[in-house]
């Protein structure tokens, strides 16, 4: 038997108000994260609009809503990340929607996250046993 969260009971839908709590959580935490908060500090300046980009995003993601418009490798090609954040990220995802969720639906999520990010450390080359195209790193 699912576990379930006292916010969201076993057996409804997942809603695009689930999904907001989650993304507004989950930042709530990243901000506080010794090492994301700096990273999305610098990065995003206005918290609201990022937010309801991530709930689209999210929407598009878990209920094929197709609200969201967005190329999310170009917009995480600028900043210094690396792999170890998303280590970080998916960790941070998965105890705030397994808090917020019941077990179905956060596994669910967490599974989406962990190929969003292996997508996103293959396509920006944070990958050290895989490149794009095969390529090596420069001076690498």
């Amino acid at each position: 038997m699912p576990m379930t969260s006292p916010i969201h009971p076993a057996g409804r839908p997942l809603a695009e108000d689930d999904l907001a709590r989650v993304v507004d959580r989950f930042y709530e935490a990243v901000r506080r994260h010794p090492r994301l908060g700096p990273v999305f500090d610098a990065a995003v300046h206005d918290w609201p609009g990022h937010k309801a980009t991530l709930v689209r995003f999210w929407s598009s993601v878990a209920l094929g809503t197709a609200s969201y418009r967005g190329n999310p490798m170009a917009l995480h090609r600028a900043h210094p990340i690396h792999a170890g954040h998303f280590a970080d990220w998916l960790a941070l995802w998965s105890e705030t929607v397994h808090a917020e969720l019941d077990a179905d639906h956060a596994d669910r999520l967490v599974d989406h996250a962990q190929r969003i990010g292996r997508s996103l450390i293959y396509g920006l080359g944070l990958d050290s046993a895989r490149r794009p195209l095969g390529l090596p790193i420069a001076g690498g």
